[in-house]
Protein backbone atom coordinates (compact mmCIF):
# COMPACT_ATOMS: atom_id res chain seq x y z
CA UNK A 1 0.00 0.00 0.00
CA UNK A 2 1.19 3.53 -1.21
CA UNK A 3 2.53 5.13 2.05
CA UNK A 4 0.34 7.81 3.57
CA UNK A 5 1.08 11.52 3.51
CA UNK A 6 0.03 14.79 5.31
CA UNK A 7 0.78 18.09 4.12
CA UNK A 8 1.19 20.86 6.13
CA UNK A 9 1.00 24.30 4.82
CA UNK A 10 2.75 27.28 5.12
CA UNK A 11 1.97 30.66 6.46
CA UNK A 12 -0.67 32.36 6.24
CA UNK A 13 -1.87 29.89 3.59
CA UNK A 14 -4.54 26.76 4.07
CA UNK A 15 -4.75 23.63 2.72
CA UNK A 16 -5.61 24.84 -0.82
CA UNK A 17 -2.20 25.64 -1.31
CA UNK A 18 -1.56 22.00 -1.77
CA UNK A 19 -3.84 21.07 -4.75
CA UNK A 20 -1.04 21.31 -7.10
CA UNK A 21 0.56 18.34 -5.32
CA UNK A 22 -2.98 16.69 -4.41
CA UNK A 23 -3.83 16.26 -8.54
CA UNK A 24 -0.44 13.62 -8.67
CA UNK A 25 -0.87 12.00 -5.59
CA UNK A 26 -3.89 9.82 -6.35
CA UNK A 27 -2.67 6.70 -5.61
CA UNK A 28 -1.66 7.72 -2.07
CA UNK A 29 -3.69 8.04 0.64
CA UNK A 30 -3.76 11.90 1.86
CA UNK A 31 -4.11 14.30 4.36
CA UNK A 32 -4.11 18.51 4.40
CA UNK A 33 -5.19 19.83 7.79
CA UNK A 34 -5.89 23.47 8.32
CA UNK A 35 -3.32 24.31 10.61
CA UNK A 36 -3.64 28.03 10.90
CA UNK A 37 -4.79 29.95 14.15
CA UNK A 38 -3.28 27.32 16.49
CA UNK A 39 -2.37 28.80 20.02
CA UNK A 40 0.89 27.30 19.42
CA UNK A 41 2.78 24.66 16.96
CA UNK A 42 2.36 21.84 19.57
CA UNK A 43 -1.18 22.36 19.10
CA UNK A 44 -1.19 22.27 15.32
CA UNK A 45 1.10 18.84 15.81
CA UNK A 46 -0.96 17.46 18.25
CA UNK A 47 -3.87 18.33 15.62
CA UNK A 48 -2.37 16.44 13.39
CA UNK A 49 -1.40 13.60 15.15
CA UNK A 50 -5.17 13.37 16.17
CA UNK A 51 -6.44 13.19 12.14
CA UNK A 52 -3.85 10.88 11.93
CA UNK A 53 -5.78 8.25 14.23
CA UNK A 54 -8.90 8.97 12.83
CA UNK A 55 -7.81 7.72 10.15
CA UNK A 56 -5.99 4.75 11.22
CA UNK A 57 -2.76 5.14 10.62
CA UNK A 58 0.29 4.34 12.36
CA UNK A 59 2.62 6.25 10.67
CA UNK A 60 2.99 8.75 7.25
CA UNK A 61 5.73 11.44 5.31
CA UNK A 62 5.36 14.74 6.95
CA UNK A 63 5.12 17.28 4.12
CA UNK A 64 5.82 20.85 5.73
CA UNK A 65 6.80 24.11 3.59
CA UNK A 66 7.59 26.87 5.97
CA UNK A 67 5.49 26.90 8.95
CA UNK A 68 4.32 23.48 8.24
CA UNK A 69 8.47 22.54 8.48
CA UNK A 70 8.35 24.39 11.52
CA UNK A 71 5.21 22.33 12.41
CA UNK A 72 6.71 19.13 11.45
CA UNK A 73 9.76 19.21 13.82
CA UNK A 74 6.92 19.59 16.30
CA UNK A 75 5.23 16.76 15.10
CA UNK A 76 8.91 15.23 15.44
CA UNK A 77 9.82 16.06 18.87
CA UNK A 78 5.85 14.73 20.17
CA UNK A 79 6.15 11.57 18.31
CA UNK A 80 9.15 10.81 16.06
CA UNK A 81 7.95 7.06 15.67
CA UNK A 82 4.68 7.90 13.69
CA UNK A 83 6.83 9.65 10.78
CA UNK A 84 7.70 7.39 8.01
CA UNK A 85 10.05 10.35 6.07
CA UNK A 86 9.90 13.84 5.97
CA UNK A 87 9.83 16.41 3.27
CA UNK A 88 11.26 20.04 4.91
CA UNK A 89 10.31 22.67 2.07
CA UNK A 90 11.68 26.59 2.53
CA UNK A 91 11.97 26.20 5.80
CA UNK A 92 14.12 26.69 8.97
CA UNK A 93 15.28 25.11 12.18
CA UNK A 94 16.04 28.09 14.07
CA UNK A 95 13.40 30.21 15.97
CA UNK A 96 12.87 33.63 15.44
CA UNK A 97 15.12 36.65 16.29
CA UNK A 98 13.83 39.51 18.38
CA UNK A 99 13.28 41.44 15.31
CA UNK A 100 11.15 39.04 14.16
CA UNK A 101 9.57 38.38 16.83
CA UNK A 102 8.83 42.29 17.16
CA UNK A 103 7.56 42.35 13.37
CA UNK A 104 5.04 39.55 14.31
CA UNK A 105 3.53 41.21 16.98
CA UNK A 106 3.28 44.54 14.77
CA UNK A 107 1.93 42.68 11.96
CA UNK A 108 -0.61 40.54 14.59
CA UNK A 109 -1.81 43.86 15.61
CA UNK A 110 -2.26 45.74 12.67
CA UNK A 111 -4.32 42.71 11.41
CA UNK A 112 -6.82 43.07 14.38
CA UNK A 113 -7.53 47.02 13.88
CA UNK A 114 -7.35 46.64 10.46
CA UNK A 115 -8.24 43.38 8.91
CA UNK A 116 -6.54 41.82 6.06
CA UNK A 117 -6.17 44.08 3.70
CA UNK A 118 -3.10 45.72 3.84
CA UNK A 119 -1.31 41.95 4.38
CA UNK A 120 -0.57 40.68 0.55
CA UNK A 121 1.28 44.09 -0.53
CA UNK A 122 3.33 43.57 2.31
CA UNK A 123 3.82 39.43 1.84
CA UNK A 124 4.43 39.24 -1.48
CA UNK A 125 7.71 40.85 -2.29
CA UNK A 126 9.22 38.25 0.23
CA UNK A 127 6.63 34.86 -0.50
CA UNK A 128 7.18 35.05 -4.31
CA UNK A 129 10.59 34.64 -6.31
CA UNK A 130 11.62 37.58 -8.77
CA UNK A 131 11.08 34.99 -11.23
CA UNK A 132 7.20 34.50 -10.59
CA UNK A 133 6.48 38.50 -9.66
CA UNK A 134 7.89 39.53 -13.18
CA UNK A 135 6.28 36.50 -15.41
CA UNK A 136 3.51 34.70 -13.78
CA UNK A 137 0.71 37.09 -12.86
CA UNK A 138 -1.39 34.44 -12.29
CA UNK A 139 0.64 33.22 -9.69
CA UNK A 140 0.61 35.95 -8.00
CA UNK A 141 -2.97 36.47 -8.44
CA UNK A 142 -3.50 33.07 -6.70
CA UNK A 143 -1.35 33.70 -4.03
CA UNK A 144 -3.07 37.13 -3.31
CA UNK A 145 -6.24 35.33 -2.66
CA UNK A 146 -5.00 32.53 -0.71
CA UNK A 147 -3.85 35.17 1.85
CA UNK A 148 -6.79 37.26 1.72
CA UNK A 149 -9.08 34.53 2.21
CA UNK A 150 -7.50 33.25 5.66
CA UNK A 151 -9.63 34.50 8.84
CA UNK A 152 -7.63 37.77 10.20
CA UNK A 153 -8.00 36.30 13.83
CA UNK A 154 -6.24 32.95 13.22
CA UNK A 155 -3.73 34.82 10.98
CA UNK A 156 -3.06 37.05 13.85
CA UNK A 157 -2.86 33.60 16.57
CA UNK A 158 -0.52 31.95 14.07
CA UNK A 159 1.49 34.93 14.15
CA UNK A 160 2.09 34.76 17.41
CA UNK A 161 2.13 30.99 17.42
CA UNK A 162 5.20 31.51 14.70
CA UNK A 163 7.01 34.50 16.69
CA UNK A 164 7.01 31.58 20.20
CA UNK A 165 8.38 28.83 18.42
CA UNK A 166 11.14 27.00 19.97
CA UNK A 167 14.58 26.03 18.52
CA UNK A 168 14.32 23.26 16.71
CA UNK A 169 18.12 22.75 15.99
CA UNK A 170 18.49 20.22 18.31
CA UNK A 171 16.46 17.91 16.63
CA UNK A 172 17.98 17.76 13.79
CA UNK A 173 20.99 15.59 14.72
CA UNK A 174 17.72 12.91 15.90
CA UNK A 175 16.17 12.73 12.79
CA UNK A 176 16.58 9.03 11.52
CA UNK A 177 14.37 8.73 8.93
CA UNK A 178 15.20 9.86 5.32
CA UNK A 179 14.49 13.15 4.53
CA UNK A 180 14.09 15.55 1.56
CA UNK A 181 14.97 19.20 1.95
CA UNK A 182 13.69 21.63 -1.03
CA UNK A 183 14.31 25.10 -1.23
CA UNK A 184 13.66 27.89 -3.96
CA UNK A 185 16.82 29.30 -5.72
CA UNK A 186 15.24 32.92 -4.85
CA UNK A 187 13.68 32.32 -1.58
CA UNK A 188 15.04 35.50 0.29
CA UNK A 189 13.27 33.75 3.99
CA UNK A 190 14.30 30.77 4.32
CA UNK A 191 17.62 30.66 1.68
CA UNK A 192 18.90 27.67 0.34
CA UNK A 193 22.10 28.41 2.52
CA UNK A 194 19.92 27.74 5.15
CA UNK A 195 18.56 24.23 3.83
CA UNK A 196 22.39 23.32 3.09
CA UNK A 197 22.79 24.00 7.13
CA UNK A 198 19.97 21.09 7.55
CA UNK A 199 21.57 19.11 5.20
CA UNK A 200 24.78 18.97 6.85
CA UNK A 201 23.35 18.19 10.53
CA UNK A 202 20.66 15.90 9.36
CA UNK A 203 21.88 12.24 8.71
CA UNK A 204 19.94 10.76 6.48
CA UNK A 205 19.10 14.06 4.07
CA UNK A 206 18.95 15.15 0.31
CA UNK A 207 18.66 18.89 -0.63
CA UNK A 208 17.08 20.16 -4.14
CA UNK A 209 17.51 23.55 -5.04
CA UNK A 210 14.08 24.22 -7.19
CA UNK A 211 15.16 26.94 -9.81
CA UNK A 212 12.86 30.20 -10.44
CA UNK A 213 11.06 29.89 -7.59
CA UNK A 214 11.24 31.63 -4.04
CA UNK A 215 9.53 30.95 -0.85
CA UNK A 216 6.19 29.38 -2.03
CA UNK A 217 8.20 26.94 -4.46
CA UNK A 218 5.37 24.34 -4.75
CA UNK A 219 3.20 27.13 -6.40
CA UNK A 220 6.01 29.05 -8.28
CA UNK A 221 7.77 25.47 -9.79
CA UNK A 222 4.96 22.45 -9.26
CA UNK A 223 7.07 20.38 -11.79
CA UNK A 224 9.97 20.55 -10.44
CA UNK A 225 8.58 20.39 -6.77
CA UNK A 226 6.21 17.15 -7.70
CA UNK A 227 9.03 15.58 -9.88
CA UNK A 228 11.15 15.74 -6.75
CA UNK A 229 8.58 14.63 -3.90
CA UNK A 230 7.52 11.29 -6.28
CA UNK A 231 10.69 10.21 -6.16
CA UNK A 232 11.38 10.67 -3.29
CA UNK A 233 8.61 8.98 -2.58
CA UNK A 234 9.35 6.02 -4.73
CA UNK A 235 12.51 5.74 -2.79
CA UNK A 236 11.11 5.27 0.83
CA UNK A 237 8.95 2.23 -1.07
CA UNK A 238 11.98 0.11 -1.81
Amino acid sequence: MPLPIVFLHAFPYGPAMWEGQLGVLRDHPVLAPDLLGKESLEAAAAAVLLAMDDQGWDKAVWVGLSMGGYTAFRLWSLSAERCAGLVLADTRATPDTPEGRATRAEQAARIRREGLGFYPDLLLPSHLGSTTRARRPEVVERVRRLQLAADPEQTARSLESLANRPDSGPLLGQIHVPVLLLVGEEDTITPPTEARQMAHAIPDSRMLILPEAGHLSNLENPKAFNTALLGFLAELRR
